[in-house]
């Protein structure tokens, strides 16, 4: 939900926005890839087949989704060699398996696999399991003190700056390294999961994708969103098809029971 909320101001926003009052879903918005790789993570552990087959699959099924150029040419290409990425598609996907796994060592485990397919740079293995490991640590009942000291021991990332010191600075940014760290701190000055991804839209950023991996952090942590969720997933995942039929295979992962 929140890839969707974000979605249709990943590139630009309109004159007078305000963060604090713009309605997060509007007829406009939409999944993007964030969304469909996501799910395809959940297809992947719940099948318990490879996560490269659940990524080449789910691809196939949705190509028009906002691949990156290098996820586009692996999806297309004969070897489906992982090509050295750091970008954010590696932390995006992540959320079911922080959601899923027992230990915090099977889910950094599971997330460096899910990363290594594609993004086997040593930035991006380290922003899936950056991501992951917030989202159990949030479900297991961590404070977000515990949460952000337990990253920044491990992981190459500075959580201490606000969002007010970072705001005049922002810039739109698809690295693992650049939005993980943002993306985690516009959980930990949220009081619920709006105003989590209200913080997501308050700074110039990569909307959708840092308002996926906050919005899922944030999720673990507050158990609920607010919204209505599954009418709001039906409405945004479910799609025609060929002929009078409808494309329910998305919304039907994105809801099936773990």
């Amino acid at each position: 939900m929140g890839d969707i909320a974000g979605s249709r101001f990943e590139f630009s926003k309109p004159q007078k926005f305000d963060s604090k009052t713009v309605r997060l879903f509007e007829d406009d918005c939409f999944y993007t890839d964030d969304t469909v790789m996501s799910v395809a993570t959940k297809y992947a552990v719940l099948q318990k087949i490879p996560y490269a087959k659940a990524y080449l699959l789910f691809g196939k099924s949705y190509p028009n989704a906002g691949y990156g150029p290098m996820f586009q040419q692996w999806l297309r290409g004969p070897s489906h060699a992982p090509y050295q990425s750091f970008g954010n598609g590696a932390a995006m996907r992540v959320g079911f398996i922080g959601e899923y796994f027992q230990t915090l060592e099977k889910v950094k485990e599971e997330a460096g696999k899910s990363a290594m397919c594609t993004h086997d740079h040593p930035d991006g293995v380290a922003g899936a399991q950056a991501v992951a490991s917030c989202i159990f640590l949030a479900r297991q009942g961590c404070s977000k003190k515990e949460i952000r000291n337990r990253i920044e021991k491990n992981y190459p990332y500075h959580l201490q700056r606000s969002l007010r010191m970072r705001r005049p600075f922002a810039k739109y940014d698809i690295t693992c390294a650049g939005s993980v760290p943002l993306a985690i701190r516009c959980f930990l000055e949220s009081d619920c999961w709006e105003s989590c991804i209200r913080n997501v839209m308050s700074i110039t950023c990569d909307t959708d994708t840092v308002g996926c991996i906050a919005g899922g952090i944030a999720h673990a942590y507050y158990r609920k969103t607010g919204f209505r969720e599954m009418e709001l997933l039906k409405k945004y995942l479910i799609r025609p098809a060929a002929g009078r039929k409808t494309d329910s295979f998305l919304f039907d992962w994105a809801v099936a029971e773990g």
